[in-house]
């Protein structure tokens, strides 16, 4: 099994990145590097949580072996007691792990993959944040305006090492090697990574199993979500508004430049980014030929239509986000209704209000049954969710006091080191690496899922369901790659695996040979790194008051506040307009049933109709057809109703009065109206015989 479990977990790791990238990018729209650079950003991050504990296990491995050569080159002096135990002999007799990793591998590993996360964090995600970012309409205009955006923030990193490399090289004491000024760089990437660090931790440790307690209280849960359905109702109304605003803009530009103009092209492309009714509605007046170097108009600059074509695309996307952000939450809400509608069941059997529109698996038929449901969404979730919120609290309370105590190494005071220190003693791996992998997962899910929450103005906002724009995916890439190593740090640090914190001569673990020896920068290293965690307890009390949702209440951001009189008009509105909704699918789920007990009761006669209307017609056809026939042998001309007559005839076609053809959409029943696309309007129709009328 020697490297077998290094390979299984980077197989295992790239799916997840991949199930994750999938399931808040979108695969089909978004450009290919935007989503490449994502990926690998986050599959590097979720390798270093994943392969660390692996590296810990054969690090105390090592060790294991180096108190053995020890023990065995120590000569016994004299002959022991009868009394005295002999010292445990496991040490001699200790067994390789599963999961070991020969010597030479994992520094090689550590290095590929922190050296190409940190230029991924800080060269080649800022340039390609801003190139996805850029309404440029060729790849140069791209590269040219991300260089631009980018030249003061690679400004700032030259002028920083540069200031640094001449106070090196004029100070008299200072002698560095490269491998020093090496250690001085991580060093200043994981001091800024853990400063973001514990402000992201100190929120994540109280509010993730707040959120699983407030989740088993289903009428606070319904409240809140009542609170969100009338907040995202007003984003939403906010973002098709601005879309109408920049569609108008749009239409004005693509009005004053026509199809012969040599911006057209732009404005081409702009089309293609809306969304097709509009697309339909402005490419209508496109057939219009205009001779632009005869007229002295006024049009558009190439840099105007950059800026709008910026615009187009942030307002696209922001109506589909809301728009299917709405729809999901619309669900849940009505989910939650029924919950609160069954508890009071006395048949213990799930209903639900609106039934799912797609087939019954096997697995709904036989396994999840609605008594299986019932049980389950009215009685069981609740206690599992408060079970998984006192466990989540405990480990929470852990990871607070090992983050005040891990500088203490006589006695040792950090929960998590002791924990290791005693499954070292029996040599128990397996047990080791679950201990360290449950711990650093438990970090990097307070930690990661506050990235997830964070939303700043709309302008950073990650969301499921396909809904992410690539400038938050690689906003989110940025962030976990400067946020993972100082984490695995701190972790390694929490178990006595950091020499610079534990003071302990101990084999170091390979991740730790690449991250460099703090003893280089000692005020780092005795000061900040210690201290500087301890300020999690002050952020954990904060976040239990929720002082930061009541500051941004103040402040005019509407937060969820159970006394506050704001919160209680916003939970009636949203109350309301969860009501409207779901009358709307009444409304709709009517009108289906009743079009499926008319096909019920009248069978469906759609082939058997056509069919008939289809062989009337021939024999309408050709009989007036030989009639005509016949009387062009006798006349040249017929009279005018004649040929009218014969002309309807022909162009008649069989009506079927199914359900399946009516439309919802008036839009789509008018028959003037062109559905082919906004270069149909260029075509000549077919002249019909009252289209002079």
């Amino acid at each position: 099994m020697s490297g077998a479990a290094l390979g299984i977990e980077i197989v295992v790791v790239f799916f997840l990145a991949l199930f994750l990238l999938h399931r808040y990018g979108d695969f089909k729209k978004q450009q290919r590097m935007v989503l490449f650079g994502t990926l690998l950003a986050w599959y590097l991050c979720f390798l270093i949580v994943f392969i660390l504990p692996l590296d810990v296990s054969t690090t105390i491995y090592k060790q294991c072996k180096i108190d053995h050569d020890e023990h065995v080159s120590v000569p016994t002096v004299g002959p022991l007691p009868s009394n005295h135990t002999a010292p445990n002999t496991s040490v001699t007799q200790t067994d390789q792990p599963w999961s070991y990793i020969p010597d030479g591998i994992m520094p090689v590993f550590w290095r590929v993959v922190y050296w190409t996360s940190q230029c991924l964090t800080w060269l080649l995600l800022p340039f390609m944040q801003s190139y996805a970012r850029s309404g440029g309409f060729s790849i140069t205009g791209k590269i040219k305006t991300a260089l631009i955006e980018n030249a003061i923030y690679y400004g700032t990193y030259l002028l920083i090492f540069g200031s640094l490399l001449i106070y090196v090289a004029v100070h008299p004491g200072w002698r560095l090697s490269w491998y020093e000024l090496q250690t001085i760089g991580i060093t200043a990437a994981n001091t800024w990574g853990l400063f973001l660090l514990v402000l992201l931790l100190g929120y994540g440790l109280v509010e993730i199993p707040r959120s699983y307690w407030n989740a088993s209280r289903h009428g606070h849960l319904l409240i809140k979500t009542y609170f969100k359905a009338s907040k995202l109702m007003t984003e939403k109304a906010d973002a098709e508004e601005n879309l109408e605003d920049v569609m108008e803009e749009v239409r004005k530009v693509s009005e004053s430049i026509k199809y012969n103009h040599p911006l057209r092209k732009y404005i081409d492309t702009i089309l293609r980014k809306c969304p097709l009714d509009y697309q339909e509605k402005m490419g209508r007046n496109m057939d219009d030929y205009e001779d632009f170097d005869d007229k002295q108009n006024t049009y558009p600059s190439e840099k105007s239509l950059v800026k709008l074509h910026k615009q187009v695309i942030y307002a696209v996307q922001r109506h589909n986000r809301t728009r299917v952000q709405w729809q999901i939450l619309l669900q849940q809400a009505i989910h939650l209704e029924d919950v609160a509608k069954n508890e009071t069941s006395s048949t213990h059997q799930f209903v639900r209000s609106f039934p799912s529109s797609e087939p019954v698996g096997w697995i709904s038929r036989y396994v999840y049954t609605p008594t299986v449901e019932w049980y389950w969404e009215c009685l069981l979730k609740r206690w599992f969710y408060r079970l998984l919120s006192v466990v989540l609290t405990l480990f929470s309370v852990a990871v607070v006091w090992s983050e005040c105590t891990f500088f203490s190494t006589r006695p040792v005071l950090s929960l998590f080191a002791v924990f290791i220190q005693l499954a070292e003693r029996d040599y128990n791996y397996l047990y080791i690496e679950m201990a360290c992998f449950i711990t650093i997962f438990f970090l990097c899910t307070c930690v990661y899922s506050t990235v997830f929450r964070i939303r700043v103005f709309n302008y950073y906002y990650l969301a499921s369901h396909h809904q992410t724009d690539a400038y938050s995916l690689q906003f989110s890439g940025m962030l976990f790659c400067r946020l993972t190593p100082p984490l695995c740090l701190n972790f390694l640090g929490l178990i006595h695996m950091d020499s610079a914190i534990s003071h302990q001569q101990k084999e170091q673990t390979a991740y730790t040979s690449i991250m460099g020896s703090m003893h280089v920068l000692p005020f780092i290293a005795n000061g900040f790194y210690i201290y500087y965690p301890m300020l999690i307890v002050i952020l954990c009390i904060a976040t239990y008051f929720s002082l930061g949702t009541r500051c941004l209440n103040l402040l005019g951001f509407q937060q969820f506040m159970g006394d506050s009189e704001m919160t209680s008009d916003l939970i009636d509105e949203g109350k309301e307009l969860i009501r409207r909704e779901k009358r709307k699918r009444q409304r709709i789920e009517e009108g289906e049933n009743r079009r499926r007990e008319w096909k019920e009761r009248y069978g469906n006669p759609r082939e058997e109709y056509a069919a008939r209307n289809r062989s009337s017609h021939e024999m309408k056809e050709t009989s007036y057809s030989d009639s005509v026939n016949s009387k062009a042998k006798y006349s040249r001309s017929g009279s005018r109703a004649e040929r009218d007559c014969i002309e309807l005839l022909q162009d008649a076609e069989p009506l079927d009065f199914n359900a399946d053809a009516l439309t919802d959409d008036p839009l789509d029943a008018d028959s003037g109206r062109p559905s082919g696309g906004r270069y149909l309007s260029m075509s000549s129709s077919r002249s019909r015989i009252f289209d002079d009328v």
